[in-house]
C-alpha cells in the first residue's frame, strides 16, 4: 500500500477484524516518512438490481425486506434477530445466484418461503400485501394451502 502523504511504500503496523468479521482494519507506517494511516479491507460487493412488475429496475435494498417483515409480524412472537437472520440469508441467496439482475417475484417468492416456516399468521399477513388479496376467498384459499400443508 502506498503513503497518502509520499507515496512510498508502507508497512502493516497492526490487523484487527471489524464488522463481524466483515472487514480487516489495518494500521500501517510509510517507510520512508513514517506517517501513519488507517486502512480497511472488505469484499467488493456487485450491485444486484431488482426487476419490477412494470420493467422498473432499482438497487436491491435489504432493510426493504426488513421493514415488511416487520410489519407483518407486528405483535407475533418473532425476534427481530430472526428477521434478521431471514433477510441475511435472502442476500446471501442472492448473492449466491450470481445475477446482477432477479426478479422482484423471486425475491418475495423467497421471503415467503421462509416466512412461512418462521411464522404463518405473518405469513398469510405478508402474502396478503404481496400477492394483492382483492377479496376474502383468494384470502381463504391461502389459508386453506397453508392449513393442508401442516396436514
Amino acid at each position: 500500500m502506498r503513503c497518502p502523504y509520499c507515496g512510498d511504500d508502507s508497512r502493516v503496523l497492526e490487523s484487527r477484524s471489524t464488522e463481524e468479521g466483515k472487514s480487516i482494519r489495518r494500521r500501517r507506517e510509510c517507510i520512508s516518512c513514517t506517517e501513519r494511516f488507517t486502512t480497511y479491507e472488505r469484499v467488493e460487493k456487485i450491485p444486484i438490481f431488482v426487476v419490477k412488475k412494470d420493467g422498473r429496475r432499482e438497487p436491491f435494498d435489504p432493510n426493504k425486506i426488513f421493514k415488511g417483515l416487520v410489519k407483518a409480524c407486528e405483535k407475533r412472537p418473532v425476534s427481530v434477530e430472526a428477521l434478521k437472520q431471514l433477510v441475511g440469508e435472502i442476500e446471501a441467496q442472492l448473492i449466491n445466484k450470481g445475477e446482477t439482475e432477479v426478479a422482484s417475484k423471486l425475491v418475495g417468492e423467497l421471503v415467503m418461503d421462509r416466512l412461512k416456516g418462521l411464522d404463518a399468521v405473518a405469513y398469510v399477513r405478508f402474502a396478503s400485501v404481496y400477492r394483492e388479496f382483492k377479496d376474502l376467498h383468494m384470502f381463504l384459499d391461502e389459508l386453506e394451502g397453508l392449513i393442508n400443508r401442516d396436514n
